[in-house]
């Protein structure tokens, strides 16, 4: 707990995980959208290559990975992302290509950390 003047600020506890190639900050009860699995709707997974774990004033790093850690999740959705477009353009040589690209995701809601 630090405090700046009269303001107390406590912090959370929180990890670091990678997954998908990918890091993403997860709290206990957040709902992060990453990279597709092969998982079902409502199903529980473990992600455990987590990389930090923080506790209010007690921080372990992993190197990379922190050993015996796991972030208990359930899957909530999974689907595609909105389109995103790709327009390439070439002046004045009539060149001109459109493409579409959605990528596909999967919604999971973090149950412990």
């Amino acid at each position: 707990m630090k405090t700046f003047g009269t303001i107390i600020c406590v912090m959370s506890k929180f990890a670091i995980i990678e997954t998908g190639g990918k890091q993403y900050k997860v709290e206990l009860g957040t709902k992060v959208k990453v990279e597709k699995l092969d998982t079902q709707k409502g199903e529980k997974l473990s992600l455990d290559k987590v990389l930090l774990i923080a506790d209010g004033d007690t921080v372990e790093i992993g190197t990379p990975y922190i050993k015996d850690a796991a972030i208990e999740a359930e899957v909530v959705d999974a689907g595609k992302a909105d389109k995103k477009i790709v327009f390439r353009y070439h002046s004045k040589t009539r060149y001109r290509k459109l493409k579409g690209h959605r990528q596909p995701f999967t919604e999971v809601k973090v149950k412990k950390v």
